[in-house]
């Protein structure tokens, strides 16, 4: 058995509340995890993948965003118009604003609409058992680089089962409920103990604790102690049953040669 060690104060984030069970603690779920909805996209006796979404109304922000967008482009025009037609102030930090705010704002609302627009259709976890690692289809994104084909985009990573910690997240939200929990899984560094990443999971606690069980349960027993689960697994890139905005997002298309290795066991030899 692997020992957990604690993690440093000063390594938590913002809005962090508590651990879940750690990965080597034998799964005693607190509820009936067989009528999870959504349920795994796939099992079998290698791994188990989970389905994940960071955006929870798919299209919302694109439908607001995209309106305000039109009018922010409308209103840098007729700013930047007058300013060119003799419209500059005597006063230099009134010019400065007036030419750099429509840009904030305008910076300030793409980068939501991009992510809306661009986010996978899904963003699957798959669990290795053989392997003892965990694949993330992660889609990274940066609010400054809007047009860097390196800071956004689909780009899986992979880490070892026994470096993962789930946390739970609490942020206070008036309008919901007073307070929004989330779970996220950090990754740490065996050697140091620091944490060198750290991505969302699922966005609703219930959810996180379940979905957190079912891969315990999976990864130290095996797919014979999952429960038969009610609600069939879907296919993501099956439009049936989507919803529009659902439909324009980007398919999931794992890599090659990371889809392979997290679908098969190792090769004799193969060094983990």
């Amino acid at each position: 058995m692997i020992e957990h060690q604690p993690q440093a104060i000063w390594e938590r984030t913002l809005g962090w509340s508590y651990d879940l069970p750690h990965v080597d603690e034998v799964p005693v779920p607190r509820f009936d995890v067989k009528d999870i909805r959504p349920s795994p996209n796939h099992i079998n006796s290698v791994y188990l993948e989970l389905p994940r979404s960071s955006i929870i109304l798919r299209g919302v922000i694109a439908l607001i965003s995209i309106p305000v967008l039109m009018f922010q482009l409308g209103f840098m025009m007729w700013i930047y118009w007058d300013l060119l037609s003799g419209g500059w102030s005597h006063d230099w930090f009134t010019n400065v604003l007036g030419f750099l705010i429509p840009i904030v704002a305008f910076w300030a609302i793409v980068p939501f609409a991009k992510l809306d627009l661009m986010l996978p259709r899904d963003e699957p976890i798959r669990f290795n058992r053989l392997r003892r690692k965990v694949y993330f289809y992660q889609y990274r994104y940066h609010y400054i680089y809007l047009f860097s084909r390196k800071h956004w985009g689909v780009k899986p990573v992979a880490y070892n089962w026994d470096d993962l910690t789930a946390e739970v997240h609490r942020i206070y939200a008036p309008g919901h409920g007073g307070v929004i929990e989330n779970v996220k899984l950090s990754v740490r560094d065996p050697e140091t103990n620091k944490v060198i990443d750290r991505v969302e999971f699922t966005s609703s606690l219930y959810r996180g604790e379940a979905y957190w069980a079912i891969a315990r349960l999976f990864m130290q027993q095996g797919p014979e102690a999952l429960p038969k689960f009610v609600h069939p697994p879907r296919d993501w890139n099956d439009d049936d049953g989507l919803s529009h905005m659902h439909c324009l997002a980007p398919k999931v298309h794992w890599p090659e040669d990371i889809d392979r290795e997290s679908r098969t066991a190792p090769s004799e030899g193969e060094v983990l």
